[in-house]
């Protein structure tokens, strides 16, 4: 195995410039203001900080964990196409998606650490005695597993193993499309909640990674090169377009799976499931649904990528940031809206739509596991930086 030091991949362009050192220091201080915010809620109790409830317990965070999550998964398989079929334009980007996969899990891992109020008990009990028949411990458990995996493929990919480095890359995918579909389970499995029970979320939820991940590789390459002041190179340009057709594809059948299932809460769907669908649709959340979620996350930056045909990575960047701000707002929406109609409506005057509206706090552990991603991507660029080039795949 060849042997190598920070110095190896440290890149220049990125190191000398005060701008980036400024803005990796601003978005250290975010982080830690963020991530502080989580620990002072464990040490004075969640109820004091977060505003979630007996009656809508899951809010902002575990939107932020789901979002975090799901992008990794899409990073990572996009990753493992790249390397294990390197013919194709996706291989010049795999190693940067390597890394950011492993930012976006360290992100979600963050949130959900600090959003649990023993996050210790779920380390120790996962292991002395797991739940076989639990999605939360699989999903737990396998992301762990994934991360393990790309951790150890990325230090093989800086050593030039690239066996070792394909080899864990497939189980990495594996095991994020094993966690990722069972983080869809846990939604799926649960009939107290029509809105999200049924077989759509985990194949949903799958899709959905594709998507994301997609946008996060052009967008961070886009903002990668525009750091360096350098335009990217012919190899990688063809593979951001490639992402960008997987991208465009991707919210094309979230499209449409998201139309069938809202139709299929009123053809024949439960009454708490069209409630649910209805605070989206002409509910208080329907600003959130129509705005953010279907015209910013879906049909603009479909309607850019085809438009412009993918021969601008300007276009495909702002598209990219749409569909994920977009992917964000779907993850909130799609778990407070499963919440907010009673489980026991109309029962003693219950109203239809339980009131959630995320603190201060939560908002500001949210920003600090943003912060998570974007302090790694930083330093990623600085300190391996030579790594992400075409010809270092």
């Amino acid at each position: 195995m060849a042997q190598v030091s920070l110095d190896t991949y440290l890149d220049q362009a990125i190191a000398k410039k005060p701008a980036i050192n400024a803005a990796t220091l601003l978005v250290g201080l975010v982080t830690a203001i963020g991530l502080g915010t989580g620990l002072y809620a464990m040490i004075v109790g969640h109820h004091h900080v977060f505003a979630t409830t007996r009656e809508v317990p899951w809010g902002l965070l575990i939107s932020t964990y789901a979002f975090f999550a799901i992008t990794s998964t899409g990073l990572c398989l996009l990753a493992f196409i790249g390397h294990a079929f390197g013919g194709t334009p996706v291989a010049a980007l795999g190693n940067r998606a390597v890394f950011l996969s492993i930012a976006t899990i360290m992100a979600a891992f963050s949130v959900i650490g600090l959003e649990l109020e023993s996050p210790w008990r779920m380390l120790i009990y996962n292991v002395i005695s797991p739940n076989l028949t639990s999605n939360i411990w699989w999903m737990g458990t396998l992301y762990g597993l994934a991360v393990g995996c790309m951790l150890v493929e990325f230090l093989a990919i800086l050593t030039k193993n690239y066996k070792i480095a394909l080899a864990l890359g497939a189980l990495g995918a594996l095991a994020e499309v094993g966690a990722n579909t069972n983080l869809g389970a846990v939604f799926a499995t649960l009939s107290a909640r029509p809105f999200w029970y049924g077989a759509q979320l985990p194949v949903f939820f799958l899709c959905a990674a594709f998507a994301s991940g997609a946008a996060a590789i052009i967008l961070f390459t886009h903002i990668a090169h525009k750091m360096r002041g350098t335009k990217p190179d012919e190899d990688t340009f063809k593979g951001l377009q490639s992402a960008g057709k997987v991208l465009a594809l991707t919210l094309f059948l979230l499209g449409v799976a998201t139309a069938w299932r809202f139709i299929s809460f009123f053809v024949g769907g439960s009454e708490l499931g069209r409630i649910a669908a209805m605070n989206l649709l002409t509910g208080p959340m329907s600003f959130n649904f129509w705005v953010f979620e279907i015209i910013i996350g879906l049909a603009l930056p479909l309607l850019i990528l085809v438009g412009t045909q993918m021969k601008s990575l300007t276009a495909m960047s702002a598209a990219s940031l749409m569909a994920l701000v977009g992917g964000y707002m779907q993850r909130y929406d799609l778990v407070v809206a499963g919440q907010q109609v009673p489980v026991f409506y109309g029962w003693n005057n219950l109203p239809s739509y339980l009131g959630y509206s995320p603190s201060i706090g939560e908002m500001l552990l949210a920003g600090g596991g943003i912060g998570v991603a974007l302090l790694l991507f930083l330093l990623g660029e600085k300190y391996f930086g030579k790594a992400f080039r075409a010809e270092s795949h």
